[in-house]
């Protein structure tokens, strides 16, 4: 069975680390702060101190770090990854960065003669706990098919997108269908509830049609309950957001619709949300009505 390094350990990287223990994988693990380390160790996994203390000892390490920067620091910074990976292991990045990154961070890994997939992944804390999450992979094919029962015992749907990088693009294409999806969400409640609706009827009715999606089955009862404790904060789907925008200058793509969502969540953020639930985007678009759900 494949030794393992997770580097990560936040809402999502918690839970994902523990569903690889609770598949058998032998698991080293760090984090910056060290409860979440403490907490694993505590039900089998060896801590350790820094990135090259992970890669050092095994033959895949998995990161699930906010923003580019921090990975670009932990794969190739001062006691980083690339310090302590072995020839012929391979580095697999589950955050949500820029695609410029992910082939600045394979390339000087590539190197020292290990391999890397960036594998981003949709389905949020839920997903994460339950082992349900969607994950996107780029990078090399013989590097992906050796660690797929590892994205199995994290994930439900796991698809390998195309080379390196590859796995961003497709996250980046995520994001933007669930940022518009929760704003359409936010609207119609809104909408529904000023003129009247109790807005969980309005979710009863239109959920069993063409409109049924995840953001009106997951999101649309915490939108009413005013429930916002971060499954994924608003503040990284404005980062992600801003990825999507840059990619698509890169590529000479006009998203306005996406545009306006990402300036909304830039919004959202500005006014000190960014640590709540990117369902809290129903809150501006209750302000701008001068109104607020009520339901019953």
């Amino acid at each position: 069975m494949l030794k393992v390094g997770f580097i990560g350990l936040g809402v999502m990287g918690k839970p994902m680390a523990r569903n690889l223990l609770r598949a058998g994988y032998p698991l080293a693990v760090h984090n910056r702060s060290r409860g979440p380390v403490e907490e694993l160790a505590a039900e089998g996994a060896k801590a350790a101190f820094s990135p090259a203390e992970v890669s050092e000892q095994v033959e895949v390490v998995i990161t699930c770090l906010p923003d580019s920067p921090d990975v670009e620091l932990v794969a190739l910074g001062p006691k980083g990854i690339i310090e302590g990976i072995r020839e012929g292991a391979i580095y697999v990045d589950m955050s949500t960065i820029s695609p410029v990154t992910t082939q600045k961070v394979a390339k000087a890994l590539a190197e020292r003669g290990a391999h890397m997939l960036d594998a981003p992944v949709s389905g949020g804390q839920e997903g994460a706990i339950n082992g349900t999450l969607s994950i996107m992979v780029g990078g090399p094919e013989r590097a992906f098919e050796r660690c797929l029962p590892l994205f199995e015992a994290m994930g439900r749907k796991v698809t390998h997108v195309g080379g390196t990088g590859a796995g961003q693009i497709v996250k980046a294409c995520n994001q933007i269908v669930v940022g518009m999806a929760l704003t359409a969400v936010a609207e119609a409640l809104v909408l529904g509830s000023k003129a009247g609706v109790d807005p969980e009827k309005i979710v009863e009715a239109i959920s069993g049609g063409a409109a049924r999606c995840w953001a009106l089955e997951q999101r649309a009862p915490r939108m009413i309950q005013h429930r916002f404790e971060p499954g994924f904060k608003a503040a990284y789907h404005y980062k992600d957001l801003g990825i999507a925008m840059d990619t698509s200058r890169a590529f000479e793509v006009s998203l306005p619709a996406s545009g306006l969502v990402y300036q909304l969540y830039g919004a959202l953020k500005a006014m000190g949300r960014g640590d709540w639930d990117h369902s809290a985007i129903v809150t501006l678009i209750e302000e701008l009505a001068q109104t607020e759900i009520a339901s019953g």
